[in-house]
């Protein structure tokens, strides 16, 4: 089996656990009970928890094979396979129009698969990441902020789930040159890239747990999904010189 049908077989997986731990989030946040000691004391958020770490280590392992221009589009499957998971763990039919949506995500998805070209392994400078990290804190912090400011649930939901997933993203940008120098067999980045990491996918979870609360499970976990590739690809393509076979 090639490095890219390895990664993108592993992202399948991932994004299969993604979708269950959404799912199972989205069903603590109806229940109630969201404040941060109420979670710690929930056996079931604790599920959500273990399915979302399932997902971040299949998704770690794809990242060290594929390119992140490739890797984090495909996470946008959580949704697609959520709806069927939704209908048959809990009972919630999705109509047809969300169909329609999931058939031409999987259709956007083949196409990119199509066009990724291979890119020269790369990583990230020191300077390059506390650079990418100040900024993306930053960002993160300054969407929390307004989040706070907003009274109308579906308003904060969305700002938060973009929160959530530009945190996820970044994380997984600073898993890529973490993966791709555990692979080389040069491990350059230390203890502070990986407190970032761990700080990203943190802050990610939380804030998506909160992006649930009062707004259902689609449209969090549809802007999460979309926030996500979007700011890893851009990275990806930007910084690690990534590329799509047709150029432009």
């Amino acid at each position: 089996m090639s490095s890219l049908a390895l990664s993108v077989l592993l992202s399948l997986v991932s994004a299969v656990a993604y979708a269950a731990g959404a799912i199972v989030q989205e069903r603590v946040a109806a229940r109630g009970g969201n404040s941060s000691h109420a979670l710690v004391r929930n056996a079931v958020w604790w599920v959500a928890v273990l399915l979302n770490g399932v997902g971040a280590v299949l998704h770690v392992v794809a990242l060290a094979y594929g390119p992140l221009s490739l890797v984090q589009p495909l996470g946008a499957l959580t949704i697609v396979f959520a709806l069927p998971m939704a209908a048959l763990f809990v009972g919630r039919r999705a109509g047809a129009r969300a169909w329609r949506g999931a058939l031409m995500a999987t259709a956007g998805l083949v196409g990119l698969l199509a066009l990724t070209g291979d890119a020269e392994p790369h990583t990230l400078g020191g300077a390059e990441q506390l650079a990418l990290a100040t900024a993306t804190f930053g960002a993160v912090g300054a969407l929390m902020l307004l989040a706070r400011t907003l009274h109308r649930p579906v308003l904060r939901s969305a700002v938060l789930a973009t929160a959530a997933g530009g945190a996820f993203g970044m994380a997984s940008v600073f898993t890529k040159t973490v993966a791709m120098e555990w692979t080389s067999g040069s491990v350059r980045s230390g203890l502070p890239t990986l407190l970032v990491i761990a700080g990203l996918a943190a802050a990610g979870l939380l804030l998506s747990q909160a992006a649930y609360r009062g707004a259902g499970l689609a449209a969090p976990l549809a802007t999460v999904t979309v926030v996500n590739p979007v700011v890893a690809a851009a990275i990806g393509i930007t910084l690690f010189g990534e590329h799509f076979r047709q150029g432009a």
